[in-house]
């Protein structure tokens, strides 16, 4: 069977997104503003909406203005004020001016969930230097020019602040995608050591680390790759973006209010049983069933 014959396709719609069960109430973040990087689909898009749902106001940024409006439309159904900004996180001049616009429109930000990102399937071995760049340059130093800029901000006004970083389950390596593997990883170590320097400053600084949790992201891969993603874990499932955006809030919430410095990791036990394969695993690592020895 061809890639194009067994492909579906992954994600909610709207309409479900808004409408996930919740644990939390729904005025826990009212009063609080954050921004929400990536925020035109997949698990930022998620964070989002339960944000608002529980009474944040909103600042998102991604690439894709298009998106971005789609998503304001649904969080302004939810009641919360929202600012867009359709820039690169690559750039830290944009991320200074975007900054210092959503500090200026709402008055400051509370809040920094870290999302964009990007990657391809790919292995190692055929890494171009402009794709190896790029994903880097998104991953890792976007990120941190996010960081810092929040950071700057929240210091020179002597405001506490809350940055959440997503990341991944890089713990045992991620074959076919080593370029998001390393990023992630320099993300986390970096989170670890900011979260000491800037303890004093009332800033915590921690991550999520999703596993298989399916969101759009999954049409990226090929078919059959994104079909064995269930069987990543021993809970033999994925999980939903609702998992990864209530690990956010809880991070953000008064109920995170003394963990920093640490990866909150949300992937059915993946760390411990095994390693998805996203693009083909090498009949070389096949071992025989139990029944055929």
């Amino acid at each position: 069977m061809s890639d194009a014959s067994e492909r579906q396709t992954y994600g909610m719609a709207d309409e479900e997104l808004v409408k996930l069960p919740t644990v939390f109430r729904d005025d826990l973040l009212k009063g609080k503003v954050a921004l929400v990087s990536g925020a035109g689909s997949g698990l930022g898009k998620a964070v989002a909406y339960l944000y608002a749902r529980l009474g944040a106001d909103l600042v998102i940024c991604g690439r894709d203005e298009e998106k971005l409006r789609g998503t304001e439309t649904w969080l302004r159904e939810l009641g919360a004020e929202v600012d867009i900004h359709a820039m690169t996180i690559r750039d830290p001049e944009q991320v200074d001016a975007m900054i210092d616009a959503a500090w200026e429109a709402q008055g400051g930000i509370d809040i920094l969930v870290n999302n964009a990102g990007g990657q391809f399937p790919q292995k190692a071995i055929d890494f171009s230097v402009k794709g190896w760049n790029a994903v880097i340059d998104t991953n890792l130093n976007g990120t941190w020019y996010m960081m810092q800029a929040a950071a700057r901000r929240w210091m020179a006004a002597k405001r506490p602040g809350c940055i959440i970083n997503i990341v991944a389950v890089f713990f045992r390596g991620m074959p076919d995608i080593a370029h998001t593997c390393a990023a992630r990883a320099g993300v986390t170590y970096l989170s670890k050591t900011v979260a000491i320097e800037w303890a004093p400053n009332q800033i915590r600084v921690n991550c999520v680390a999703p596993g298989c949790v399916e969101t759009e992201g999954f049409n990226v891969y090929p078919p059959h790759a994104a079909k064995l993603y269930s069987y990543a874990n021993p809970m033999m499932r994925t999980g939903d973006v609702q998992d990864i955006a209530e690990a956010c809030v809880y991070l953000a919430a008064p109920s995170g209010k003394f963990i920093t410095g640490e990866v909150v990791t949300v992937d059915g036990g993946q760390q411990n049983w095994g390693d998805p394969w996203c693009h083909t695993k090498p009949d070389y690592f096949e071992v025989p069933k139990a029944s055929e020895l």
